[in-house]
């Protein structure tokens, strides 16, 4: 079901944040998703090796 989201889908998406946060919030979101996104895979692999 959430397996197949389309170029089209993401615009949409993509648009609807731009509209709720606004372009100059939208750096600072994205920084703050790729650290935690970041955070989550080091914590991954640090259970993985225990």
């Amino acid at each position: 079901m959430f397996g197949k989201i389309g170029l089209p889908e993401l615009l949409v998406i993509l648009l609807i944040v731009l509209l709720l946060f606004g372009a100059k919030r939208l750096p600072e979101i994205a920084r703050g998703l790729g650290k935690s996104i970041h955070e989550f895979k080091k914590g991954v692999k640090e259970i993985e090796k225990e």
